[in-house]
């Protein structure tokens, strides 16, 4: 009965001690548990800086296709919208008229070659005849001025012929370049005229093609020293700014500033084999200014601002979050660039940041990295 009763108070001694205290049960409920998040390492890469513009796609060589002589307009051998080669033969006046005094022109200069022909033979016989005395110095002289008003209109009569020519090649209208036509003016069967202010149609060359777009004047310098280096990149974005739709090359600068919006107007050329860009097209850019070798990079959504500036959240060995004040560089899309306060390989916080505070647990979670490297813009 006595080993029953001990065995009993031994088991009762062993549950109290096994019981948690309030103090330690209130210290477990109110421990906070570790946050998920998701990290990634900083990296260093070489990032290309990029300045942003707004511009439109101009034609690389616009003309309109208009008639340089009076006549009717007898065939048109385009289509609108048609795509042209240099040379293909767009528009026919009609040339009978221009033929006619072509004719003319080259018939008078034939009559005009005759009788200076006779003319010549006349003064080769008065000379002879003069130093026999047969003939005055006069009638000598007389043929002389005749023979030089004959030389005078055969010439003239040799530059009517060639505007004569060329008032006939006008009744051909051929594409000066590769081009596409645009909505036409003028049809079959009207007159033309040279005076006339409408045109028959427009020529525009969209391949290549020219994009005019601003920059801060800021940049001015920035852009200058790229074009010493070498060929300055362009690329043309979409209506969004979000996909690039051409890559060209920088041609000018202005040689001026726009004082009243402190901008500098720029032009770049791209090749446009597959029409991506079309003429009066807007078009946001980025132009290629310098590269930043080296640089440590972390994903945008890293970088957090505070009342004390710009930090991010960097997971440490021991499994708690940090805050790191930061200062950043160029940014693009998912990447920033960090200027101080992040090395490579400190481990950043991209997701939860609003549950961290200096020194929690964190529970990491590695968040993929992008194949492709960082572009930044400013």
């Amino acid at each position: 009965m006595l080993v029953g009763i001990a065995l009993l108070a031994l088991a009762a001694a062993v549950a109290l001690m096994a019981e948690p205290s309030p103090k330690s049960a209130m210290k477990a409920a109110t421990a906070p548990a570790a946050v998920v998040v998701s990290t990634v390492p900083a990296r260093v890469r070489d990032v290309p800086v990029l300045l942003s513009g707004i511009g439109a796609v101009e034609a690389f060589q616009t003309v309109q296709i208009r008639s340089r002589v009076d006549g009717t307009l007898n065939k048109v051998n385009f289509a609108e919208g048609q795509f042209v080669k240099k040379g293909d033969v767009l528009a026919i006046i009609d040339p009978r008229l221009y033929r006619a005094a072509l004719d003319s022109a080259k018939a008078k200069l034939a009559q005009d070659k005759a009788q200076l022909a006779s003319d010549e033979k006349d003064l080769s016989r008065s000379v002879q005849l003069s130093t026999q005395r047969f003939a005055s110095q006069q009638t000598v002289d007389q043929l002389t001025a005749k023979v030089g008003i004959g030389r005078a209109l055969v010439q003239a009569d040799e530059a009517a012929i060639r505007t004569a020519e060329t008032n006939l090649s006008y009744t051909t209208i051929a594409a000066p370049f590769d081009g596409r036509i645009g909505i036409s003016a003028v049809h079959v069967g009207n007159i033309v005229r040279a005076s006339d202010q409408s045109f028959i149609a427009e020529l525009t060359q969209v391949d290549p093609i020219s994009l005019v777009f601003t920059l801060p004047e800021a940049r001015l310098p920035l852009i200058r020293e790229a074009q010493k280096a070498g060929p300055v990149s362009v690329v043309a974005l979409d209506h969004d700014a979000k996909k690039p739709v051409a890559t060209g090359k920088l041609t000018v600068i202005d040689n001026k500033v726009d004082q009243t919006t402190g901008t500098i107007r720029l032009k770049a050329k791209f090749d446009n084999k597959n029409d991506a860009l079309w003429p009066g097209q807007y078009a946001p850019v980025l132009v290629e200014a310098d590269i930043r070798r080296n640089a440590v990079t972390v994903p945008s959504a890293a970088v957090q601002r505070g009342p004390n500036g710009l930090y991010v959240w960097v997971a440490t060995p021991q499994g708690r979050a940090e805050m790191a004040a930061v200062e950043i560089g160029p940014s693009h899309e998912d990447e920033t660039v960090i200027a101080k306060g992040v090395t490579e390989g400190d481990v950043v916080i991209v997701s939860n940041q609003y549950r961290l505070r200096p020194g929690i647990q964190i529970e990491q979670k590695t968040k993929p990295v992008a194949a492709n490297d960082a572009a930044g813009r400013t």
